[in-house]
């Protein structure tokens, strides 16, 4: 008698943009079969949401991350006692990041995925949503598209003397399903060099907008045992502020990634003489 095949996982869309949950997995004891299945959902799906890993250990949960690429921490966040690798996201220090944005982009090379576990979740709020960049470029008009893809943008750190920054394509071309996605945040973005200051800021405020409209994305209400996994190439996410009681999560990024697009077509933007740049957005703090 043949031993019957091991079942293999159930992946549910959650939302009609992106987003899925899956079913059937165990991080703590995960096969390469598993895995490779967890990873084509990701690929599908951007995000997915694999309930039931209360009892994942430090170690499962950093070896899950090390299979997607490289694992390595924030380098400003409090890190869990004994295992550096994970960050630890707490409201009460600093964990609430209620605005859109994409990880990290002003490093040469950002993240190109987040592992997040929730240990402590409030009675109500704090949920997280997702949106999805592949339909943000997508969704545009043919004009639009072709400006966007010879241009490149500036992203840097705000908010810190020693400020990090990077220059990536508008439209970044994702290495593993060819598609092309928007890659600009409201956070981290700070202005596209081939356009004057002030045909910057309106243009990237009318694509961060688009981005960010409700029909682009999924949200995800928060189970204690609840893991999110989600693929920062491609996606934006926004953690809701809406919540008074503590909430931590635990979280491995992973590197291993920079972003690729087509090159810019026109040179860096030279100011006329005298022309002066009153920033309209925040992280627009680069002057001519």
């Amino acid at each position: 008698m043949h031993a019957s095949a091991a079942p293999k996982i159930v992946v549910e869309p959650s939302a009609g943009a992106l987003g899925a949950t899956v079913g059937g997995v165990d991080l703590e004891h995960l096969t390469d079969e598993v895995f490779h299945e967890i990873k084509q959902a990701l690929l599908d799906h951007l995000v997915i949401f694999i309930s039931g890993q209360e009892h994942i250990s430090p170690e499962a949960h950093i070896a899950f991350g090390d299979r997607l690429g490289r694992v390595e921490p924030h380098s400003h966040l409090q890190r869990l006692d004994g295992h550096p690798k994970i960050v630890v996201i707490d409201s009460e220090h600093g964990g609430k990041v209620d605005v859109w944005h994409t990880d990290i982009t002003y490093n040469q090379h950002p993240p190109l995925a987040s592992v997040l576990r929730l240990v402590r979740v409030p009675s109500r709020g704090g949920d997280t949503m997702w949106s999805n960049q592949y339909l943000a470029y997508e969704q545009l008009s043919a004009p639009i598209r072709e400006l966007l893809d010879g241009l490149s943008a500036v992203h840097s750190q705000p908010g810190n003397e020693t400020t990090r920054r990077a220059e990536h394509p508008v439209v970044r071309i994702h290495p593993e399903t060819g598609r092309k996605a928007l890659y600009v945040n409201r956070l981290f973005t700070s202005h596209i060099p081939q356009l004057s200051r002030g045909e910057s800021d309106a243009l990237l405020e009318y694509l961060f907008a688009f981005a960010e409209r409700p029909e682009l994305t999924c949200r995800h209400q928060w189970r204690i045992g609840d893991i999110a996994v989600w693929d920062n190439r491609v996606t934006q996410h926004y953690a809701l502020n809406d919540y008074h009681e503590r909430r931590v999560g635990q979280r491995v990024t992973v590197f291993e990634d920079e972003p690729q697009g087509d090159p810019a077509r026109w040179p860096t933007y030279r100011p006329a003489p005298g022309q002066r740049y009153w920033p309209s957005r925040v992280n627009a703090r680069e002057q001519y």
